[in-house]
């Protein structure tokens, strides 16, 4: 790809309900795909309060988050030695690849995060409690 302008309005939004065996069933608008991009997952992510995204582990890909909108709790770092704190719009947080991260949207109205991953792998979640 040589280059790409896009709004966020023109990225259709995905309902993860709908789709078998991909959980949770949160919104998202899959940005990276849209643009045809090779080597990033980005994507939007759109969370009702209590919607979260289970901790979790990948084996490759490194993510980086950022909040646009709303509050959310993480829950960081190898299994046995996580973290937990509260962050608001304009905080990023980023877990490398086999580091545990997990989220939870805890405002009242939609929450929204950035996600942005690299390689642009099919990389499914791991437990990170069964990782050394």
């Amino acid at each position: 790809m040589e280059y790409e302008v896009l709004d966020t309005e023109d990225v259709p939004v995905t309902d993860l309900s709908e789709v078998e065996g991909v959980p949770p069933d949160l919104d998202i608008r899959p940005v990276g795909r849209t643009m045809g991009l090779d080597n990033l997952h980005v994507t939007l992510w759109y969370f009702e309060p209590g919607e979260e995204i289970n901790y979790h582990a990948h084996g490759e890909q490194e993510e980086l988050y950022y909040v646009i909108e709303g509050e959310f709790s993480l829950k960081l770092g190898r299994s046995g030695e996580t973290e937990t704190m509260e962050v608001g719009p304009g905080a990023f947080w980023a877990a490398g690849p086999e580091i545990g991260h997990g989220h939870r949207y805890v405002g009242d109205d939609e929450g929204v995060i950035l996600a942005i991953g690299a390689p642009a792998v099919e990389d499914p979640g791991l437990d990170p409690h069964s990782l050394d």
